[in-house]
């Protein structure tokens, strides 16, 4: 599960109306803009459902966002006082450099300014949680390939690929919105860039694959390109949660239609 976005400093996000679905396209458009209670709020939050409930039973990532009032050259102190204030909580943490809502916040996925993001996260990181950088899918490969260079040299866990697009399917309503859209229209462009890094890693490196996935073929889809684990966001709102089920269950279904036995078997099966 990814919580999230978290930010150094509290902020209410964008204006409302700030999200928007085409239920024909199975596509949102969100202008959220890290609305959030901050990094103090966000861990006495935590350490309270820590505290009242039974220990959570799925991985807990959370997503790391620059504040909006905090200048971008100041963005690595944003980020590494979040991850020191929730460094008890997290099971991993996202560093989201790529979402389209912050002005300037996809900057800083350039090699100098990620790895600055990245160097001081890893400092605040006392507990050594496991780190994955999280991508746009509207930059060019050569710019993909280079994050990637850059994340495994400062040592990053894996890459989650990918965030929202600006890129719009056509000009219907919704479309005219800005924000990032999600959902069905996403799913061919993350699927190439799971390929891309899963083949320049030579699927050595773990890649979280999400962008319109609602099925277990949408998921499948994107293992056997390379991704080591999936995720969904958009198919919550079109089919609820009960969409989980259906997916493992499908997955289920193809592995033995494949004669396998577990789907790290099928990571990168295309690519062999």
């Amino acid at each position: 599960m990814e919580y999230g976005g978290v930010t150094a400093v509290e902020q209410d996000g964008n204006s409302r109306p700030r999200m928007f679905r085409s239920r024909k396209d199975r596509a949102l458009i969100n202008r959220m803009g890290f609305n959030n209670p901050g990094r103090e709020a966000t861990a006495k939050r935590l350490a309270k459902s820590f505290q009242s409930r039974k220990p959570i039973q799925v991985p807990l990532f959370i997503n790391l966002g620059k504040s909006k009032a905090t200048p971008i050259e100041n963005a690595h102190e944003d980020y590494a006082q979040t991850v020191s204030s929730l460094n008890e909580f997290a099971d991993a943490f996202v560093i989201n450099v790529s979402s389209p809502n912050t002005p300037g916040l996809r900057s800083l996925q350039s090699p100098k300014q990620l790895k600055n993001v990245i160097e001081a996260s890893q400092i605040a990181n006392e507990k050594n949680v496991p780190m994955l950088v999280k991508i746009s899918p509207d930059l060019a490969d050569d710019s993909i390939i280079e994050i990637v260079d850059t994340a495994r040299e400062c040592g990053c866990a894996g890459i989650i690929a990918t965030n929202t697009t600006l890129t719009r399917p056509n000009e219907d309503k919704p479309f005219g919105e800005s924000g990032g859209l999600s959902g069905k229209p996403l799913r061919k462009r993350s699927t190439d860039v799971i390929r891309l890094i899963a083949e320049h890693t030579n699927g050595e490196w773990p890649i979280i694959g999400v962008g319109g996935i609602s099925t277990a073929d949408d998921a499948w889809e994107k293992i056997t390109q390379g991704a080591w684990l999936v995720q969904i966001y958009s198919a919550m709102v079109f089919h609820g949660p009960s969409v989980i089920k259906k997916i493992n269950t499908g997955l289920q279904r193809r592995l033995k239609e494949e004669g396998l036995t577990s789907l790290d078997q099928a990571i990168g099966a295309a690519l062999r």
